[in-house]
């Protein structure tokens, strides 16, 4: 079978661990074109990965290339959407981080322009491609656990850095919106109908009054009576923290480790052992699990794993937190028959 020529619009954090994925991990697929509007960042990604992809400095050109089959965005948040509907439109299979997009309105643009287009889209929320959270989903699905009915699932980064450049409702946006996916992963079937969000500034409490905020909890209630939890903070001090548990009518589950290893350390100051720093390295085969369930989707011509639908729900609580936040109340969560799963 005939690679898949992959462009990937973002040659940053992010950008850099998929090409290198690409490059070096997936046998279906090739890194035919890097494109960055910051001068000279794609031409840098290419040469330290030895690599012979094209490099382009306005995605737009990328995507008008017949020589790429798909794309994977890896951009900032606030791009992604747009990004989506122009590679859309030039027929591109299309894999993106997450968010899809960061309202409504925009991700209903995104996916009318897919559907009109018959093009694939898979959105990167990769817990879903982690063996143990697929595992809990797994066993849901067959009814081993019974009803859900109780949900969590949390994000702790290991550390706050800079917090200026941070957009505004990022904790939801960006971070809490991979929760959101997940308890929506783990309550299959089951629509959100309310919302309740606190947030605040612990960790930098200066930053407070320019929007920022690094700590939250949300509440979630669905339609076939489970309620969930969400939270998140920006500085978890003893590592890389993504947990979730599932508490149901026959049992419960509880999904993620911080754990570098099984290895634990008892000795004369007590039981310890080391824990995890980095997203890229807690779930390092997810990542490349979601790439690869991309690639195969397109290849073989089957439906994405992760598409526009689940990813609009968990934007539809995003959205919903950040008007609880400023209300200071429950938001209801309205359904029309677009935005079911």
């Amino acid at each position: 079978m005939k690679k898949l020529r992959i462009g990937l619009v973002g040659a940053g954090r992010m950008g850099a661990f998929h090409a290198e994925t690409i490059e070096k991990r997936l046998s279906g697929a090739e890194l035919y074109a890097v494109a960055d509007p910051v001068s000279g960042a794609a031409e840098k990604l290419i040469h330290t990965l030895g690599s012979s992809a094209k490099a382009y400095d306005n995605p737009l050109d990328m995507f008008k290339d017949s020589g790429v089959d798909g794309v994977v965005i890896a951009s900032p948040a606030r791009t992604h959407a747009e990004n989506i509907i122009r590679a859309a439109q030039n027929g591109k299979a299309v894999f993106c981080e997450k968010p899809m997009a960061v309202t409504i309105e925009e991700a209903d643009r995104v996916i009318q322009t897919v559907n009109e287009y018959n093009v694939p889209l898979q959105v990167g929320f990769n817990r879903r491609f982690s063996k143990d959270f697929k595992s809990a989903h797994h066993e849901i699905v067959q009814g081993d656990l019974g009803t859900p009915q109780l949900l969590r699932s949390l994000t702790r980064d290991p550390v706050l850095a800079d917090p200026a450049p941070v957009p505004e409702w990022t904790i939801f946006l960006e971070t809490l919106i991979h929760d959101f996916d997940v308890l929506n992963y783990l309550n299959p079937g089951a629509l959100p109908i309310e919302v309740y969000a606190v947030a605040d500034a612990l960790v930098r409490p200066d930053f407070k009054e320019r929007g920022f905020l690094d700590t939250a909890v949300v509440t979630i209630k669905y339609d076939n009576g489970a309620i969930a939890t969400a939270e998140a903070n920006f500085q978890a001090v003893y590592g890389y923290d993504v947990r979730a548990e599932a508490f149901s009518s026959k049992g419960m589950m509880t999904i993620g480790s911080i754990r570098e290893s099984n290895m634990t350390r008892y000795n004369k100051d007590g039981v310890s052992y080391n824990t995890l720093r980095y997203d890229q390295h807690l779930l390092h085969d997810a990542y490349v699990e979601e790439l690869a369930s991309f690639v195969n989707a397109v290849q073989n011509n089957e439906k994405t794993a992760v598409g526009g639908e689940e990813a609009r729900m968990a934007l539809l609580i995003a959205r919903a937190c950040i008007e609880s936040v400023m209300q200071k109340k429950p938001i209801q969560i309205e359904h029309t028959v677009s935005n079911l799963v």
